[in-house]
């Protein structure tokens, strides 16, 4: 089925595109969300008119969250979780949770839809894509540490961490010579 987007619609393309889509997608969503109609004749000599409208509307969007965006991309969040000996948490860190984070921080309401993230299981640094319009993404970060531990453990530390477990191997072995030695 061949559509007229009159939308811009997230991984398909900008308002008068003329996009060819499953009739399922375009008779069950497209259509009945206003996003896009039949690429019929008439609808054809319409594409200019609905580029430049979705233009200034695209501009006005833009400008309007251009603030917001500034705001949010340096933002770091942290969440401390449980985890196992491996690193790996019980449970995940999910859109939902992000986006409820953010929200918060920000001051400015968050979608979980718009948050580009898989979910997070393990523990450290990631980050994660906001989608404010299609031309502003800004980044964030996200980082996920172990509960009762400080969240640069995870961030800065790891190199200390892995020094560690060789310092106690050297004083068991240093031990163990002095109990023999006895």
């Amino acid at each position: 089925m061949k559509v007229l987007l009159i939308k811009d619609v997230y991984k398909l393309g900008r308002a008068g595109d003329i996009k060819k889509v499953a009739d399922g997608f375009g008779r069950n969503f497209l259509l009945p969300q206003g996003l896009a109609v039949l690429a019929t004749a008439g609808a054809l000599k319409q594409v200019e008119k609905i580029k430049s409208q979705a233009e200034i509307r695209r501009n006005a969007q833009n400008n309007e969250l251009k603030g917001i965006a500034d705001q949010i991309k340096d933002v770091s969040l942290i969440f401390p979780v449980k985890a196992g000996e491996t690193g790996k948490l019980y449970g995940s860190i999910t859109t939902g949770d992000i986006a409820a984070a953010l929200t918060e921080k920000a001051r400015f309401e968050i979608k979980r839809q718009q948050v580009d993230s898989q979910p997070i299981r393990a523990l450290g640094e990631f980050t994660a894509r906001i989608r404010l319009t299609m031309d502003l993404v800004p980044e964030i970060k996200v980082i996920v540490h172990r509960e009762g531990e400080s969240p640069d453990t995870v961030t800065g530390a790891q190199p200390e961490e892995t020094a560690k477990p060789a310092k106690d191997a050297a004083k068991k072995e240093e031990q163990a010579e002095e109990a023999k030695t006895e």
